[in-house]
């Protein structure tokens, strides 16, 4: 199965890379991973080399990071090959609206790996794009056309600042399970949430759930493969009828 051989190369390769670090103490790191991606590296993170361990894209709220193994002198908060960058119409007044997919789509039309490229955040007026140190002087080179619309590539300013679009959701639900939480956020029936998570497209903070029942506490980070993203905020209080309100902030 495709599948099966591409986790089984993943594997191989972070076995790699923890055991580069541990033989000449030197930093080293995968490309942007999925979460399928990254649920396969907590599937060994024990069996790797004993060396410190970083997941990080960029900003605290990526979907898409890299594993990075840390040399013995390294602080934690050493920086790593991760650069954003800033994407503009050349002429706002006369750009096409464009979306993440139009972003990605221009990205790839380069020619580069899907995992030298972690998020895409497509604001009002433009994007940001997370990507590896190595990828940043040639996307600001080549990244001139997003569908029909002329833009300029630069290293972002301020990066520290970036951050994606939400949307505060609240409701009630029977119980904080995660299928409930889910149909809440997304506004469907329970009922078609069970395939999402059956299928293994629900994860928590970057680890595949495949129970409905699992329940959150407040503070995780919800991702639904097909339907979106979101941080479930808690519990706010209890309704006249028994039912639990939530809150979560939906990631646009």
């Amino acid at each position: 199965m495709q599948q099966d051989k591409e986790e089984q190369l993943l594997k191989k390769r972070l076995t790699e890379l923890a055991g580069l670090c541990w033989q000449r103490d030197i930093q080293t790191h995968s490309g942007f991973l999925t979460l399928r991606e990254q649920t396969v590296f907590h599937s060994i993170e024990r069996e790797l080399a004993p060396v410190r361990v970083r997941l990080a894209g960029g900003y605290p709220q990526a979907e898409r990071k890299m594993v990075c193994f840390l040399a013995s002198y390294e602080e934690e908060s050493a920086p790593l090959p991760i650069r954003v960058l800033s994407v503009v119409p050349a002429a706002p007044r006369f750009a096409q609206p464009l979306t993440h997919r139009d972003y990605l789509g221009a990205v790839m039309n380069l020619g580069i790996e899907r995992s030298c490229v972690g998020d895409i955040l497509a604001e009002e007026n433009g994007c940001f794009i997370f990507c590896l140190e190595a990828m940043e002087e040639f996307l600001c080179r080549e990244l001139t056309m997003v569908g029909r619309t002329p833009v300029v590539c630069t290293p972002a300013a301020r990066p520290e600042q970036i951050a994606p679009r939400r949307q505060p959701v609240g409701g009630s639900v029977a119980s904080v399970r995660l299928d409930n939480v889910i149909a809440m956020v997304f506004n469907l029936p329970r009922s078609r949430v069970a395939p999402y998570i059956e299928g293994e497209r629900a994860f928590i903070d970057g680890r595949l759930e495949t129970s409905a029942s699992a329940r959150l506490s407040g503070g995780e980070v919800v991702s639904v493969r097909g339907l979106g993203k979101f941080q479930y905020l808690g519990e706010q209080k209890e309704t006249k009828k028994g039912r639990l309100y939530v809150r979560a902030e939906k990631y646009l």
